[in-house]
């Protein structure tokens, strides 16, 4: 394939956007015009899934195709007590993947890296705003002509802004408190989002517009003890599940699908500009987010819990002049941090290295994409360990009484139950227990 076939990428991120926040995921309680157009125009993934829910950790491997245990990194906070990053991983960012290449490697908005720059992975920073002017820039960049093709990536702040309801309802720490603070155009916009359409009175808007809590809104059965201890970590977050009443939850849910159509708003600057450009039809779309949020299921907000709410993404692959060939692939385990890098270097027809363990999702593209694909997925937490596969999730916590939990997502897709003591399961959770051992094993996690 000559240089001028290959296609422009254009990777846009979204932060703390759970799969089911698109409205073609199938939720009545949003518009989201722009992702809509861009899932009818490729494939959708429904079971993809990050390799940590939370935002360091999970960036890190969309940025390097690699777990964050690689690094050992398992968690968002103060990530200067990490060992410097190796240049080898620096040097084989995707960035510099791409334009050994001969890509154009431009990276604008949120970046969130531990101890390292998007410009140390090979990027050029067009933008660091995360809202409106970086949907601006963007659309301003795709609209350029140039001479080489390019990989650009943006990242947009929203909806993580729903983070701040839980901390300012009940900051307590010094560090809480700076947060809300600083955060003024964060609370502005959730306020935004927290408002009550004009002309609809309160009881109305709770009897026919406010989305009621969901069928898993309670813990789990059986939860292990590792939640509750990560959740008192955190005060805010072991306050909100006790105190939060189900009106309050309500709005938590409502100001997390405004935030969501604010975002899907900014994207679609991005989008028509691409779908207006000359090389519109040579350009590949990908859509994901790094994490979800709990969304007021088992009582949780944030992210970091196994939970599919926090862990599972949503994951669009699309070119932009094939509207209305739009697909949906239910059946296989992809991992947008492990496998998006070896996609992104496929199309660029770059080297992907050789230590990587995620795989190219383009024969996935396909109308009949392949059977052989793998079995097992795994994932990582500052709070455990988690592999899955087809039907079944097992994790296994570090702290805290029944560390071990089991999902059956066929008979569960709640996740109500922890039914690590069920019998029917045994033989499952063994294999399960197998693959865990080979994974994760010891002194390498």
């Amino acid at each position: 394939m000559s240089e001028k076939n290959r296609p422009n990428i254009v990777l846009i991120l979204t932060d703390q956007q759970s799969a089911t926040m698109m409205h073609c995921a199938g939720n009545q309680y949003l518009r989201t015009p722009t992702l809509d157009a861009i899932a009818d125009c490729g494939v959708r993934f429904e079971r993809a899934y990050c390799t940590n829910p939370v935002c360091i950790p999970s960036r890190f491997s969309l940025m390097t195709g690699r777990m964050p245990s690689a690094i050992g990194m398992r968690r968002n906070e103060d990530t200067s007590t990490l060992d410097p990053i190796p240049e080898s991983i620096k040097k084989e960012g995707l960035g510099y993947l791409v334009r050994k290449a001969g890509y154009e490697a431009v990276y604008a908005g949120k970046q969130h890296l531990p101890r390292m720059k998007a410009e140390d992975l090979g990027f050029i920073c067009l933008d660091t705003d995360e809202r409106d002017h970086l949907a601006e820039t963007t659309a301003e960049y795709v609209r350029e002509a140039r001479d080489k093709p390019f990989l650009l990536v943006a990242s947009f702040i929203n909806p993580h802004d729903i983070c701040y309801m839980a901390i300012r309802d009940f900051a307590k720490t010094e560090q809480e408190k700076k947060l809300i603070a600083r955060g003024v155009t964060e609370v502005a916009t959730l306020d935004k989002a927290l408002k009550i359409p004009a002309g609809i009175s309160r009881e109305d808007f709770f009897a026919n517009h406010c989305p009621p809590v969901p069928a898993n809104f309670e813990p789990q059965e059986n939860e292990p003890e590792a939640i509750r201890l990560f959740l008192a970590n955190r005060p805010f977050k072991e306050k909100a599940r006790a105190h939060y009443t189900e009106e309050q939850w309500r709005m938590h849910r409502w100001a997390y699908l405004r935030l969501t159509e604010f975002v899907d708003a900014q994207i679609g600057k991005l989008w028509r500009a691409i779908c207006e450009s000359p090389t519109a039809e040579n350009t590949v779309v990908i859509f994901t987010s790094d994490h979800g949020d709990m969304d007021s299921a088992h009582r949780m907000e944030h992210k970091t819990a196994f939970y599919d709410e926090a862990s599972r993404i949503p994951l669009i692959i699309a070119r932009p002049t094939e509207k209305g060939r739009g697909r949906v692939n239910d059946t296989h385990l992809v991992s947008n941090g492990l496998d998006l890098v070896p996609f992104i270097c496929d199309l660029a027809e770059a080297k992907v290295p050789a230590d990587l363990a995620g795989r190219s999702v383009r024969p996935l593209m396909q109308q009949s994409a392949p059977t052989e694909w793998r079995t097992f997925l795994p994932l990582e937490s500052e709070i455990g360990y988690m592999v899955m596969d087809n039907r079944y999730k097992y994790m296994r916590f570090d702290k805290g009484k029944h560390n071990e939990q089991l999902i059956d997502l066929q008979l569960d897709n709640g996740e109500m139950r922890n039914a690590i003591a069920d019998s029917i399961h045994q033989e499952a959770l063994e294999e399960l227990k197998r693959q865990f051992a080979e994974t994760f094993i010891p002194g390498k996690v």
